[in-house]
């Protein structure tokens, strides 16, 4: 393995793609597109029905240039507002206001107030009451007035002697009652999709809310950690000094027995150094141990061979099915991380755990199982939660707490389940870019040896 220096080191919280900022507007947006869509073929089949059923003659060509227009700032909106882009309140208020306007023009070609239609206005006002901010939902209902009013006085008249005494064999009455079912049948459409991405935003703030609370929890509590691991490095520093004292000590070496046990001392003390260390280098500090580049399969082994050092050497089973090694950094609280699961795995089953490691595409995959009693339906519910343990002992379950949070922060996720045949199984899963070192920064490494 190679030691890097601070320059060449990738940083293992880099920033994730993001889908950018709250995409609720955009997806309201995408709603207004489809919205217009559907206008747009309700005047073609409207004015088609108006012009050659019932013989009322329209003037077609300005009803077609402004069809045409309509069409192509929809396709503009859409080429605009494609993917996630945030949309703002006034680009929201634009669009509805030349909605207003093609709305407008119609019907200033086709008899004004005495269009049956004009109740269209209605649409965009309900619309601009449920999507904008209210100083924004009051001027689309001054247009609509103002344009309302304005057609009054101001339109190109048609053959139309509304009759309602007729009932449905008014041509009046049947506009009336078009107009009417396109009304809440849109509403009942448009309005439903919109709470529908409401609903979903809110779930993301609570989302967001709940991780920033988790996130807030591990602060105080890596604070509260890396005090007490620089307390406790100068006497774990002390023991190891005397420990290795006492084993060259002719009491202790002649004693075959007294001598185990002061190894066995020791490797609990270095295991003790070790976690230590650990946290530190978790916090950001360090302790003089340098990071160090490595592959995925010698970062597995010196894993598996430190597990085994400290715990039972038989109690675990590794299986490599990484395929083809990677250079990767060696990170401390990766390393952290999956000893994390192995200790809970092999509190379950100490008869015995299994790690396995593979690769699906660009992600590493660790699968630990045991053969214990698994996973009860509440905790996998409950799953990365704080203080969800089934150990019954006072701050349990953070084991599993901040494996969930490491691995989200390296852009991985974590799943647990219970096995068919008995037993649990966690998979930890991360993209190789998180740990990876690019080929540049390999060389820079080499040359730095």
């Amino acid at each position: 393995m190679t030691s890097i220096d601070n320059g060449s080191l990738i940083r293992l919280d880099r920033p994730r793609e993001n889908r950018g900022d709250d995409a609720t507007g955009a997806k309201n947006m995408q709603q207004l597109i489809q919205l217009r869509w559907f206008a747009v073929l309700g005047q073609v089949l409207a004015i088609a029905v108006v012009h050659f059923a019932f013989e009322i003659r329209l003037p077609l060509g300005p009803m077609v240039l402004a069809l045409g227009f309509l069409i192509l700032f929809n396709l503009a909106c859409l080429w605009r507002w494609r993917g996630d882009r945030p949309v703002s309140d006034p680009a929201m208020f634009l669009g509805l206001l030349v909605d207003v306007a093609v709305l407008t023009v119609q019907l200033y070609l086709s008899g004004g107030a005495s269009n049956p239609f004009i109740f269209l206005y209605l649409l965009q006002v309900i619309i601009a009451a449920v999507l904008l901010r209210r100083s924004y939902s009051w001027s689309v209902v001054v247009v609509t007035v103002l344009c309302f009013a304005g057609l009054t006085q101001f339109h190109m008249p048609i053959d139309l002697s509304p009759n309602p005494s007729d009932g449905l064999a008014d041509h009046y009455v049947q506009g009336m009652m078009i107009c009417f079912a396109l009304n809440a049948a849109l509403l009942v459409t448009v309005v439903t999709r919109i709470n529908r991405n409401l609903r979903a935003r809110d779930a993301r703030l609570a989302d967001l809310r709940q991780r920033a609370a988790e996130e807030e929890h591990i602060v105080r509590m890596g604070l509260l950690a890396s005090g007490a691991a620089h307390e406790l490095s100068t006497p774990l520093s002390t023991l190891a000094v005397i420990l290795g004292d006492w084993r060259r000590m002719p009491f202790f070496a002649s004693d075959p027995e007294l001598l185990r046990e002061v190894e066995e001392m020791q490797a609990q003390v270095l295991r003790c150094k070790s976690i230590v260390t650990g946290i530190l280098l978790s916090a950001g500090e360090d302790r003089g141990e340098a990071p160090v580049a490595t592959t995925v399969t010698e970062f597995l082994d010196d894993l598996v061979e430190e597990w085994r050092a400290t715990r039972s050497a038989t109690a675990l089973t590794f299986e490599n099915a990484f395929g083809e090694d990677v250079d990767i950094v060696s990170d401390s609280a990766l390393r952290q991380t999956i000893h994390n699961v192995l200790d809970n795995a092999i509190e379950a089953s100490p008869i015995g755990v299994t790690l396995r490691a593979l690769r699906e595409g660009d992600r590493l995959i660790i699968e630990v199982t045991d053969v214990g009693h698994g996973f009860d339906p509440d905790m996998l519910e409950q799953l990365g939660k704080p203080y969800q343990s089934s150990k019954g002992r006072p701050g349990g379950g953070l084991g599993l707490f901040l494996v969930v949070n490491v691995l989200r922060k390296l852009g991985g996720t974590v799943s647990a389940g219970n096995r068919p045949e008995g037993g649990a199984i966690v998979t930890l899963s991360l993209p190789l870019t998180s740990i990876q070192l690019e080929p540049e920064e390999l060389m820079g490494t080499e040359d730095g040896h």
